[in-house]
């Protein structure tokens, strides 16, 4: 996998691939029969696929506070990108001259900069400025300057479309099973433990706390979980929030993991904790003592879905 960073990065060896664009958040289902697609063109014309993607993501430079949770951060999509076959991400920033750039100049980047060999779009794609552009518009071009469009219909699941919007729907509804299927691989949240404030530790609940910097995720609450360290699953209970019984001024979100029957140190690895029930919602409790009861109601919690779903305690 290649990460191109803006067009002023673009080689010449960068030319002639099988493109597809989106924000291709969660790279779910939906996602995945593109990407497929974009994978067997590629290998068909003996050239690379490419997704072109955007940084910030449109809705968050418009509004950063109404725009959506995402499913993943970059570098946890670029993981799951490269393991559906795409060779090559081309990043660029989305700021005031993208986002003012028409229709024709977009379609200009395609021919003159990439020399796009053929185009993959869902069927609600629409760009340039004002969403100008169309399916229809990109067809015309493509036959003018000689390359393939391809309009990737979207994808049902129990009569109901494959979206990024349903699945964060899901999530925060604590529907982990169905969430899993629509994606076509668990919920996680990738980073690395960093040392905390060590309350837990204190309070007799040690925590792997992990570093989610401005990334503000879309569930919120206590969930059972597994978390992947050194290529082995430990059982957990984690915490996904503010934390506001002891930290009500900044209100900076972070992910906790009390690990179930574990020991050693595990600072600074990078680690993945895949959510898969929801046992509670984040709550301000009165006093720190309130506090570590909830804490050790919720370990007993997590504990009897784990004897209750063995399946669900990977190794």
């Amino acid at each position: 996998m290649e990460i191109i960073r803006g067009l002023h990065n673009i080689r010449e060896h960068h030319k002639g691939a099988v493109v597809t664009i989106g924000n291709f958040d969660g790279v779910h289902l939906g996602h995945q029969m593109i990407l497929e697609q974009v994978d067997q063109k590629a290998e068909s014309l003996e050239t690379k696929s490419m997704l072109i993607c955007f940084e910030p993501q449109p809705k968050e430079f418009f509004d950063l506070y109404k725009a959506p949770a995402r499913l993943t951060r970059f570098r946890e999509k670029v993981e799951l990108l490269a393991e559906h076959g795409i060779s090559r991400v081309l990043c660029l920033k989305f700021n005031e001259e993208v986002r003012s750039m028409s229709s024709a100049r977009f379609i200009s980047l395609l021919v003159d900069k990439l020399e796009v060999k053929a185009l993959f779009v869902g069927d609600d794609f629409k760009f340039g400025n004002d969403r100008e552009g169309n399916f229809s518009t990109l067809e015309e071009a493509g036959i003018v300057y000689d390359f393939s469009v391809y309009n990737m219909y979207t994808l049902d699941f129990q009569q109901q479309r494959v979206s990024s919007t349903r699945i964060r729907e899901c999530l925060a509804s604590g529907q982990f099973e169905l969430a899993e299927k629509l994606l076509g691989h668990p919920y996680s949240i990738s980073g690395k433990v960093i040392y905390g404030r060590q309350l837990g530790r204190t309070l007799g609940v040690p925590t792997a706390n992990i570093q989610l910097n401005r990334y503000v995720a879309p569930i919120s609450g206590v969930f059972a979980c597994n978390m992947f360290v050194d290529n082995e699953s430990v059982p957990g209970v984690a915490n996904v929030g503010v934390r506001p019984t002891v930290d009500d001024k900044t209100l900076t979100p972070i992910l906790e993991v009390h690990l179930l029957n574990f020991g050693r140190s595990i600072y600074g690895k990078s680690v993945k904790v895949v959510f898969l029930a929801k046992i509670r919602d984040e709550k301000k409790f009165e006093n720190l003592e309130a506090l570590k009861f909830a804490i050790n109601s919720d370990i007993r919690s997590t504990e009897d879905f784990f004897r209750l779903n063995p399946n669900r305690k990977k190794t």
